[in-house]
C-alpha cells in the first residue's frame, strides 16, 4: 500500500460533523467488506505520521479534514 492509495480509501469515510464545518473520519460508513482495508489504510497513515514522513496537519489537509 501506498500514501496515495491509503488516503483515497479513506478519503471516502471522511464526513461532515453535525456541527458545521466540522468532518470527521466515520467507520460506520464502510461496507463490511471494506472496512479492515479502510482500517488498515488508516492505520498505514498513522504510522507514516509516527515515522515523520508527514505531518499530523500534512495527513488532516490530505485527508479534507481541514
Amino acid at each position: 500500500m501506498n500514501i496515495e492509495d491509503a488516503i483515497k480509501l479513506v478519503k471516502k469515510v471522511v464526513k461532515e460533523s453535525h456541527v458545521k464545518n466540522q468532518r470527521h473520519i466515520d467507520l460506520s460508513v464502510c461496507t463490511a467488506d471494506k472496512r479492515a482495508d479502510t482500517q488498515e489504510a488508516l492505520v498505514f497513515l498513522q504510522a507514516k505520521v509516527a515515522k515523520g514522513e508527514m505531518t499530523d496537519d500534512e495527513l488532516k489537509e490530505k485527508l479534507g479534514l481541514i
